[in-house]
């Protein structure tokens, strides 16, 4: 049942307009939630979900995005963070263990200067960004209430993560990650994983709200 739920999903979204980084941000409306695709990720005879994403702040959505595909900066984006995180661990890079430290304040950046190399850190925010911006795409829900965007944040990862024909391929990057949540769920989160599914009339608001050609 929840497969054939999650392939409705799939199919209603890829009815979306498709927006990726050759298109710029001027028709990204300024509260949503993003759904990404990634290249060579298939499910239910289409491309796979492998991100859902929001924002907190108002008017943010463009801000958002732009902090994981342009904005060279882990700590302002966790879903870089992660593309890093399996970039290292797949080449059995030592540095991941610095990568991973919490250096969000100033205060954190000094206590770990000794062990941050920022030159070979600048060289892999530039790989992370090549491989989002050549890999990545998605379509967007308009949603302008906070409470709204978050509830439907949740429920859409619910949706996928519970589905057992949303597998990841052999090759995906993720199945480098040393993150355990992202490797067994083929998503680039770990929060919401497993929760509660969309239903029917919850389906029908994404489909309402799904910006389309």
């Amino acid at each position: 049942m929840m497969s054939a739920f999650c392939q409705q999903l799939h199919t209603l979204l890829r009815e979306g307009k498709r927006f990726d980084f050759s298109m710029g941000y001027k028709a990204i409306p300024l509260n949503g939630i993003y759904i990404m695709f990634e290249n060579g990720e298939h499910a239910h005879s289409g491309d796979r979900i492998v991100r859902v994403g929001t924002h907190t702040g108002n008017n943010q959505l463009k801000s958002r995005i732009f902090q994981h595909y342009e904005n060279e900066n882990k700590n302002r984006s966790i879903f870089r963070k992660n593309i890093g995180r399996a970039l290292l661990y797949r080449e059995s890079n030592p540095y991941l263990s610095t990568w991973n430290l919490d250096t969000t304040t100033k205060a954190k950046k000094e206590l770990y200067a000794e062990l941050i190399d920022g030159a070979f850190e600048k060289k892999v925010e530039k790989e992370i960004s090549d491989y989002i911006q050549t890999n990545l795409s998605f379509c967007l829900l308009s949603i302008p209430t906070k409470e709204e965007r978050l509830y439907y944040e949740t429920r859409l990862i619910g949706t996928v993560s519970n589905c057992s024909e949303c597998a990841p391929s052999l090759v995906w990057l993720g199945s480098f990650s040393p993150v355990d949540k992202i490797r067994q769920s083929g998503l680039w989160q770990v929060m919401g994983l497993y929760s509660k599914p969309l239903d029917t009339d919850e389906l029908a608001f994404i489909s309402a709200n799904l910006i389309r050609e």
